[in-house]
């Protein structure tokens, strides 16, 4: 899971560092590294996960309405 950027002939360094950003977000590799930072609970994810579905059945009912 690593992230290579290979700078271009006419590529600043700028532009090389913006090409990681957006490697590295379009990866979730930020999001990832929060997520496990912190330990959390089965039965906590199991009540998120269960929301989630919760709000997509929601959302779901009232466009179809």
């Amino acid at each position: 899971m690593s992230i290579i950027v290979k700078a271009g002939p006419g590529d600043s360094t700028d532009a090389v560092i913006r090409k990681f950003q957006k490697k590295v977000v379009a990866e979730g590799l930020v999001q990832e590294i929060r997520e496990r930072s912190v330990y959390r609970k089965p039965s906590e994810l199991r009540k998120e996960y269960l929301a989630e579905r919760r709000r997509k059945i929601m959302r779901a009912k009232r466009l179809n309405s």
